[in-house]
């Protein structure tokens, strides 16, 4: 089962998690609740170490490109974000409510264990500090990093994210079938599967007409400021976003994105600089698709949503996912933080939204790398250079 991809695993985990559910006893969807239990845990600990292990080594980063270029660079990727995440709230808020029903489920309930099962037993794991603390942390850090010459706590935290990576690969990303599998089966032992599964196929197909646009709005601003036909350009970049999908990796993707990028006529060097910076740092298909999910989930529950209360959240986003690790469903852990904090959402609601993100990740990441040779078609025009034919 390891050697099939995060999405096969997952959809295998669902089925198996809607069998138990059905058919199998009240003990052994108890069992997998306590997995679930401890995991949550463990993530709830993990989360403050996950931040600070991917923003502070991203900021600092962006220190050694510090420049005119970097600036201009990370400027658009990140307005690129910005104004994807408030379109996607945007369109969420007209179309989810359209075939939502506002609080069917119950998993934020003050006492969500009258709807779903509990475990036998539990195992505290507190944080060592809290999320806000590890934001602050995180960006202290990085900006020191980038600020001071000496190498040495740049190394530490290089170290320190390997460490964290490790852990994801290791530990998180391959107990995660187990934990949504568990979530499933509590889901339908309660009766609340159908209502998932509908809402699942349903935001799915919002969030790819979502990418969709998003991305021909890209090309159609890179073409124009570049010069060049937007149409064909994104067509050039199709073999980027077919490999993006099949590895859910930004940055396995590079290669196939440079060599698009320099198809599309953009400067050798522009493009060197920035493809592989903007595989950090530019999410608009990710935060698209954390928006989207998110507010769906909040709906289903009965929450409360506003741009004044997710706007922030998306300002956030941009940030706390910089340097997210190249491996399938990174955002959505470098996310969970912010999801619990600024949006209040309690652990059975990040479970779900673990389970409804990664099942679109690919094509968040596709969307991502795609439009990063839109920005590089911007700042080759902007500096100075006219495209290659």
């Amino acid at each position: 089962m390891k050697k099939l991809g995060l999405l096969p695993r997952l959809i295998i985990a669902i089925i198996i998690g809607i069998l138990i559910g059905s058919f199998g006893p009240q003990w052994s969807v108890r069992v997998l609740a306590t997995f679930n239990g401890i995991f949550g845990n463990f993530l709830g600990f993990a989360i403050p170490l996950i931040i600070i292990g991917f923003v502070a080594p991203g900021i600092g980063d962006l220190g050694d490109g510090a420049g005119k270029l970097l600036a201009i660079t990370a400027g658009i990727a990140y307005g690129s974000t910005i104004l994807s995440g408030s379109f996607a709230y945007l369109a969420g808020s007209i179309i989810l409510p359209t075939f939502l029903k506002s609080g069917s489920l119950s998993l934020n309930a003050a006492n969500p264990e009258e709807a779903l099962l509990t475990g036998f037993f539990t195992v505290e794991m507190p944080p060592i500090f809290d999320v806000m603390t590890a934001l602050l942390l995180a960006f202290t850090l990085g900006l020191g990093i980038a600020a001071i010459k000496g190498d040495t706590l740049k190394k530490f935290m290089n170290d320190f994210q390997e460490i964290i990576e490790k852990l994801i690969n290791s530990i998180v990303i391959p107990l995660l079938p187990f934990h949504i599998a568990g979530i499933f089966a509590n889901m339908t032992y309660a009766g609340q599967v159908v209502t998932i599964l509908s809402v699942f196929s349903k935001v799915f197909l919002m969030v790819i007409a979502l990418h969709i646009i998003t991305l021909v709005i890209q090309f159609f601003i890179g073409g124009t400021i570049a010069g060049g036909n937007p149409i064909r350009m994104l067509k050039n970049m199709i073999p980027a976003y077919l490999t993006a999908i099949g590895t859910q990796s930004s940055a396995a993707t590079i290669p196939v994105t440079l060599t698009q990028t320099k198809k599309n006529g953009v400067k050798d060097d522009i493009a060197d600089f920035v493809i592989p910076l903007c595989a950090t740092i530019h999410l608009s298909g990710s935060t698209i698709t954390l928006v989207s999910c998110s507010m769906a989930i909040m709906m289903l529950n009965g929450m409360a949503i506003s741009f004044v209360s997710f706007f922030p959240f998306i300002l956030m986003l941009g940030i706390t996912m910089v340097a997210a690790p190249g491996v399938p469903g990174g955002a959505i852990i470098a996310a969970l933080g912010l999801l619990e904090t600024m949006l209040g959402f309690p652990q059975p609601m990040l479970s779900l939204m673990i389970a409804l993100y990664v099942a679109q990740d690919s094509f968040g990441t596709a969307t991502n790398v795609t439009g990063d040779g839109a920005i590089a078609l911007m700042v080759n025009k902007i500096s100075g250079n006219k495209l290659v034919k």
